[in-house]
């Protein structure tokens, strides 16, 4: 699919977090990629048949201090990558826009100070409850 497209699909899987979720994100910039860069994948220790679907890179809300913000404060970024959405996508015969909203959901869980097993709870708990899934609650 062309970048376009597929940025759109980030901007429609964005507006289905909740309005007061969405309120509670301060300075994160949300890129899209093609894949994660060599250092990222080092940085998250993936062997070769590994990849990312998407990365949170910050001070998770939770961490964020009085003094965060005092001076010039570059944003979290959280980063989706395109080519192993497609590919997950494909290969697990859902709409790429699901993957997508289920990545941005994933990422910015992080930003919230979800550790990895703590996104992984709710996921499965949003995962096993319809209601959750369609108010796409964090």
């Amino acid at each position: 699919m062309k970048r376009e497209e597929f940025e759109k699909l980030v901007s429609a899987g964005y507006e289905k977090l909740p309005q007061w979720v969405r309120e509670k994100i301060k300075n994160v910039a949300l890129l899209v990629e093609d894949e994660p860069s060599k250092e990222d994948r080092e940085a998250e220790g993936l062997d070769d048949d590994e990849t990312l679907l998407g990365l949170y890179k910050g001070i998770p809300l939770s961490a964020r201090g009085g003094e965060y913000g005092v001076g010039m404060t570059m944003p979290d970024t959280i980063t989706l990558y395109q080519i192993p959405i497609e590919d997950a996508a494909e290969e697990d015969g859902l709409p790429a826009a699901q993957v997508i909203a289920e990545t941005i959901w994933h990422e910015f869980a992080h930003h919230f100070g979800m550790d990895e097993h703590e996104v992984q709870t709710r996921q499965e708990t949003r995962n096993s409850k319809p209601e959750i899934r369609r108010n796409q609650e964090i």
